[in-house]
């Protein structure tokens, strides 16, 4: 008799939306900076240009001048340019803009841990 009168429980079971992952947060995020296009733009070629290439380029002279990260600091700064100048939605140039500053970050913490080479810059 027991098993006829038992009550069995149903869960169901659905996607709560408080659990949204973040790179859906930064995607509708990216695309929301459209109407801001120029001011990314603007920071994506003169920030990365002016500042973040400049010293990416000088951490690899002095501590060394390994070939190996001249390619890649060279692609990090033409991908910027390129999908800037090419209009590109905010959706896709972002992602660009901030893998390129990560490109730059990892060869500025590879020379640093490479260490400062005192005769770099004599011949």
């Amino acid at each position: 008799m027991q098993t006829i009168v038992q009550k069995t429980n149903y869960h169901s079971y659905s996607r709560n939306e408080s659990h949204v992952s973040v790179l859906k947060k930064f995607t509708d995020w990216t695309k929301k900076q459209e109407e801001d296009r120029f001011l990314w733009m603007a920071i994506a070629i003169g920030g990365h240009g002016c500042f973040f290439t400049i010293i990416t380029i000088l951490m690899i002279l002095f501590t060394g001048n390994h070939f190996i990260f001249w390619p890649f600091a060279i692609a990090a700064m033409a991908m910027t340019v390129v999908t800037n100048l090419a209009a590109i939605p905010t959706k896709i140039t972002l992602p660009v803009f901030f893998f390129s500053l990560l490109i730059d970050i990892a060869i500025i913490i590879l020379c640093i841990g490479h260490g400062f080479d005192i005769s770099a810059g004599t011949p």
